[in-house]
């Protein structure tokens, strides 16, 4: 019960987030922003690690894993997921980015030997390349030229972050989770920051309104700290292919809180191709949970004889 009530939270969180980066977008620019966020959280976890008294890494390749998925997953996916909100509704980026499990099977196949691809889940791949292509077909006629690379980042920002994550499984099984989240955003931050500072200028200068405050500390605390802190919980207290699902509710959550909070205007292309992705992730993940829970129950059926 306590593990499905994480679950419901991390859903509402993950799916929020979306907004609160878009009211922080209307006051602060995207790079400097996200570097921000991932400084402070970075902070926080750090202090948290101290007082736990937790063991930092020693060996140098275990830091070069950490440095390698710090650029991959905050550096480039969140550095494209801000610059990319900007000139997209965010229940448009939250669709577009949960093309991310598809990009994680596709590359798993790659590096994890138990994670091969199956017929299902070229299906659920392809149902979600469709659900992209309807989704773009419009966006130069509707938004313009920068909405349509707007929606090219969020997809490449899937990409980037399920590269990332495919390591992480792949060979990080002995970094605590707190010290993986602490350096990874330590190492992403760097570039941002830099590249924010010299192209958008001084965050001193910008024009930090109580709501791009309000943004910032949302997504610090609660959309890195508490919600890194519930994931890592949550994957050593419930199968994987669950945990996986989260992909599919925070674009729904994403979408609602767009049309109700910052009213913004969806065609019909938007649900016709996030039902494409969502339905193509769900065969992909449901699929798989079927065939874990039969393979549960033939071992057990197998014990009891």
């Amino acid at each position: 019960m306590k593990a499905r009530i994480v679950w419901l939270i991390l859903c509402g969180i993950w799916g929020s987030t979306w907004l609160f980066i878009k009211l922080g977008l209307a006051d602060l620019p995207p790079l400097t922003f996200a570097g921000i966020r991932f400084l402070l959280a970075s902070l926080i976890l750090t202090a948290i690690i101290l007082a736990r008294r937790t063991r930092w890494p020693r060996a140098g390749n275990e830091w070069a894993l950490i440095a390698v998925v710090g650029v991959l997953q905050f550096s480039l996916n969140y550095g494209l997921v801000f610059w990319g909100e900007q000139h997209i509704p965010s229940g448009l980026a939250a669709v577009l980015q949960s093309t991310f499990p598809a990009f994680g099977l596709v590359i798993a196949h790659l590096y994890l030997p138990y994670e091969r691809i199956t017929l299902p889940k070229v299906i659920g791949v392809l149902m979600g390349i469709v659900g992209v292509a309807v989704i773009f077909s419009d966006q130069l006629n509707v938004a313009g030229r920068m909405a349509l690379l707007g929606s090219i980042a969020l997809v490449l920002s899937a990409f980037f972050g399920a590269y990332g994550n495919v390591l992480v499984k792949a060979y990080s099984q002995k970094i605590d989770p707190l010290v993986l989240a602490a350096g990874q955003m330590a190492f992403g931050l760097l570039p941002l920051l830099v590249l924010g500072i010299l192209v958008e200028g001084s965050p001193f200068r910008f024009h930090w309104t109580i709501m791009a405050a309000v943004s910032l500390a949302y997504l610090v605390v609660v959309g890195s700290v508490i919600a890194f802190g519930l994931y890592y919980w949550l994957v050593r207290n419930m199968q994987v292919t669950t945990t996986m699902l989260i992909a599919l509710v925070t674009p729904v959550t994403a979408v609602i809180l767009g049309l109700v909070v910052l009213h913004e205007h969806l065609n019909w292309r938007l649900f016709a191709g996030g039902a494409c992705i969502i339905s193509g992730l769900a065969l992909i993940v449901l699929r798989k949970r079927q065939k874990t829970v039969s393979t549960v129950a033939q071992d057990e059926d197998a014990v009891s004889d």
